[in-house]
Order: structure tokens, then sequence, then C-alpha cells
């Protein structure tokens, strides 16, 4: 059995609390938050689970095995590190830190210490996201073109990071693990409207050296709740919506085809193909409970994770790269050293399977 340790206990902390709690391989022993109110509801729903509002308690390899991390970003590097020299197994919120460096630091800690760094990017472990990925490495979509990303809402605003900090690392994820490499470059540009120091809308996009190109779009200040991605192929098109309740996945054979053409001809000629919409069934499955399994069984298995700490770093090395895009008016920066997400060690894991 496998003794946890959870720090931040704010929005999201209490459902990987949870998670963890409904898994029979490991079992909760301690939580952590500086809010003494924030304890006392999670001891009415959990009284026989130990708390403290001092992180320094959890952090103890004669308290607990492993530690949950799900604090402010700023605070993800000093706890994770502590944790590690401790001897801890780590689960870290998204985004891992707020640095490439920092993100560096931990892993090698993690590979010294030989214990397991774990991300939470929770939409690679999600039915959804599984079935484009199935569909991309099939190749029924054809040669990937680009994707596209929409991640708005009417708040929550936050004040620790902005909105792109915020909304994107789970887009840039599933980004990232459907193209397999980071991209050449970044441009960003963004507007901060309440705080003047955060802004509030950021569009991002990502340049591949393949031709391939992604785009995000985030914003705390929209009247409406948009979570949709779309894939764009040279065969078909997939459309990924996470509040559709029932047919999240929608895929489109449709496109444009060149036709050949004489050499008289001026211009290129285009066939429009309209074929049919379809949607896959999909497995049901909660991915955050599938996300916490995967961390307790890479632990017992002594498995390197597919959210370990490179995919985190990928995912940081971009929001640090439009970062520095946004402070130069939009231009485009380079990624001076792109993590690979396709065949980087041979020790890699497998992509996670969420189960019914």
């Amino acid at each position: 059995m496998i003794r946890l340790g959870i720090i931040g206990l704010g929005y999201w902390g209490p459902n990987l609390l949870r998670c963890f709690e409904a898994n029979r391989h490991c079992k909760v022993v301690v939580t952590c938050d500086r809010d003494t109110k924030r304890l006392e509801q999670i001891g009415a729903q959990f009284p026989t689970i130990r708390r403290t509002t001092e992180s320094d308690e959890v952090l103890d390899s004669d308290v607990v095995d492993a530690v949950v991390i799900a604090t402010p970003t700023r605070t993800h590097h000093r706890l994770a590190t502590q944790a590690l020299e401790a001897g801890l197994h780590v689960f870290v919120e998204k985004p891992l830190a707020t640095s490439t460096e920092e993100c560096r630091e931990l892993i090698a800690l993690a590979d010294d210490r030989q214990r397991t760094l774990f991300v939470g990017h929770v939409f690679l472990h999600s039915t959804p996201v599984q079935a484009l990925r199935e569909l991309v490495a099939s190749g029924e979509l054809g040669d990937l073109y680009y994707i596209a990303s929409k991640r708005l809402n009417l708040g929550p605003v936050r004040h620790d990071v902005n909105a792109l900090w915020d909304l994107a690392p789970h887009d840039l994820s599933i980004m990232l693990d459907l193209i397999g490499h980071s991209p050449a470059s970044v441009s960003c540009s963004g507007l901060a409207y309440l705080n003047p120091r955060v802004h509030d809308v950021c569009n991002l996009t990502l340049n591949f050296a393949d031709q391939k190109m992604g785009i995000v779009h985030t914003s705390w200040l929209d009247p409406r709740k948009d979570r949709v991605m779309t894939v764009v192929g040279s065969k078909k098109m997939a459309v990924y919506n996470d509040l559709e309740p029932l047919e999240k996945i929608k895929v489109y054979d449709i496109g444009i085809d060149a036709l050949p053409y004489p050499a008289s001809y001026g211009e290129f000629q285009f066939s429009y193909r309209y074929g049919n919409t379809f949607s896959p069934r999909l497995n049901e499955a909660e991915p955050l409970m599938a996300e916490c399994s995967d961390f307790i069984r890479c632990i017992r298995d002594g498995e390197r994770p597919y959210t370990d700490g490179r995919n985190g770093m990928a995912v940081v090395e971009v929001l640090e790269a439009a970062d520095k895009s946004l402070s130069l008016g939009g231009a485009r920066v380079a990624l001076a050293d792109a993590v690979s997400r396709s065949g980087e060690s041979p020790s890699k894991s497998t992509a996670p399977v969420a189960s019914a």
C-alpha cells in the first residue's frame, strides 16, 4: 500500500484526493493547505486523514511514500525538489514549473534518486484524446496540416499566472502528443484588460519544422465556455468538443484536393470533397481517475510515466517562449533545443489507456 500526501486543497486538490482515495493500491494519509477552513471541510469528508498547514510535515519519507502537489505554479519547483530529495515519488499538477531550467533540475533529480516524476496532463489520459491519437497514428486523417484549439470562459481570473499559463497547458500537451515533437518557433500576442501585469486573452501560434502548425486561443474574458480542438489532415478532419456530453469526437470525411491541370491553365484547379461524418464510440472513463491510477501503477511497476518530467518540460518550454514573444510584441521566438516527444528514450512508457 502506497502512502500518499496531498499538498494544496484549493480548486483541484479535493478532486485528486477523491480519486486517490478510490484507488485500492494507495492510501492518502495526510493533507496540507494553508487555509484552515479548507482543512476543516476536508476533515468533515475524510475524518481519518491527518491534516496540517505545514508542507514540511508532509515531505517526510517516514510519513509518506509519494506526494501530490496541487499548489500555485510558482511553488512547484521548491516543493517537488524537497520531495525528491526526501526520496519521495512526485505528482505535480500542470504546468510542471515556471521555467525550462526548473524542469531540467527536477528531471535530473528524479533520475538521480530513481523516483517517479509525474505531471498532471490529465487530458492525455482521456478517451477522446486517445481516440484522436489513434486517428492520427493510423493515418486515417492523412498527413496532419494543423491543429487549432479554443479554451475560453468568463473567469476564473488568476493573478499569479496569465491566461496562457493557466489555460493553454492542456491544449499544448495534446498538440505536442499528436504531432510528436516540439515546434521550431512560436509567436504570441495578447492583451491585459483587468490587471496591467496579467494577460487576460492570448493567441499563440506554434510553427513546426515539418510545415505543421498549431493555434491556441485562450481567454477568461469570453461570454461562452468553449473547449474545442480541430485537427485538420489531408484526408479527413476531426473536431474534439470536450463540452459535448455524448459525441465528443466527430470525424469529417471532407476536404479539398488539388487536381492535375494542363500546362495552359493559369491557376490550380480544386475539387471539394463532401463525405460522411461519424463519431467513434468512446469508453466512458473519468480522465482524472485514470491519471491517478497511472501514477500509482508507475510507482508500483517501476515504469516511466507517459506524462513524465520531459513531457512536462516540453509544454513549459513552449509557454516560456510564448512569454518572451508576448514581451516582444508578438515576435517569432525560436525554441533553441526543442524537446522531442517521439523516441526520446527507450524506457519511454506507452500511451496510457483509460479503462471504463
